[in-house]
């Protein structure tokens, strides 16, 4: 079983022992550790933070545990429900959070799980502020307030619709062009939070020819969740006998993006960025 602790969060194996794997105690003590830090960021103030998972079969259980500790910790919490990685550090902003945590384990397989950070400008922690957390976390000086100062708990389950705004807003998405050009396009969210989201955009967009692998978000990854080519024969094969224009693939978390050729070749996801700036410059 494996703990890793750094400065852009805490992950691990679930399952095990205290310290040597994400347990629910080292689950407990990472949140309040996050909550009493982000109180000094914040003093005179009753924090506010949104959480958002993942789809992996953890999720639940590691969500449920994060949101009670930080309630206890005295922090109003919004919880976002199943969301992508930008959705949630969109809603840090967006719903004027002082800070978030986004539960996921990224491209790690269903074992693990992780609890990433992050400030109110919905970033990763920096060097310092990361060290001052995993500092706290190792001394345990937390400090929990009487009944009367608990925190509150609102679910917003409804901020990928919000995120999908904005995104349309842009002034570069022209969405009548694509839905004249009639795409076929084929996607493989991996059985995660992608398959909400991704099935909606493109919807969206204006594409409405879609062929879906792997959208149900079950947290059963059908092959390793890491979007490099050696794992993802299955939509190669679909571009082709689809006759598909065009194919995304996501992590479980969706903060990465890889792209398939009509014919199954990989795009490469290096080269997506610089696609993008390309387009855009």
């Amino acid at each position: 079983m494996t703990l890793i602790k750094s400065i852009s969060g805490i992950r691990g194996t679930i399952g095990g022992n205290v310290s040597e794997s994400l347990t629910p105690i080292d689950i407990v003590k990472f949140s309040a550790a996050y909550a009493e830090w982000l109180k000094g960021q914040n003093p005179n103030k009753k924090c506010k933070v949104a959480v958002g998972r993942d789809a992996r079969i953890s999720g639940e259980m590691v969500s449920n545990i994060v949101i009670g500790t930080l309630m206890g910790c005295g922090v109003d919490v919004i919880n976002l429900g199943l969301a992508t990685t930008p959705t949630v550090e969109m809603a840090v902003t967006g719903l004027e959070a002082d800070g978030g945590l986004i539960l996921t384990a990224s491209h790690n397989p269903r074992q693990w799980n992780a609890l990433k950070l992050l400030n109110g400008k919905g970033e990763f922690l920096s060097d310092e502020h990361g060290k001052k957390v995993l500092e706290i976390a190792e001394h345990g000086t937390f400090t929990f307030p009487e009944i009367d100062h608990i925190g509150d708990l609102v679910d917003e389950y409804s901020y990928i619709d919000e995120h999908i705004n904005k995104i349309i807003e842009l002034n570069l998405v022209d969405c009548n062009a694509i839905a004249k050009a009639n795409f076929k396009v084929a996607i493989d969210c991996v059985n995660s939070v992608g398959g909400i989201v991704l099935p909606r955009l493109l919807n969206a967009l204006g594409v409405n020819n879609i062929v879906e692998l792997y959208t149900d978000p079950t947290g059963e990854f059908p092959h390793n969740p890491e979007p490099l080519p050696e794992h993802l024969g299955d939509i190669s094969k679909a571009m082709v006998e689809h006759k598909a224009d065009v194919g995304f693939v996501v992590d479980p978390d969706v903060d990465r993006l890889a792209i398939v050729n009509e014919d199954g070749s990989m795009f490469g996801e290096e080269y997506t960025l610089v696609a993008v700036a390309d387009y855009v410059l």
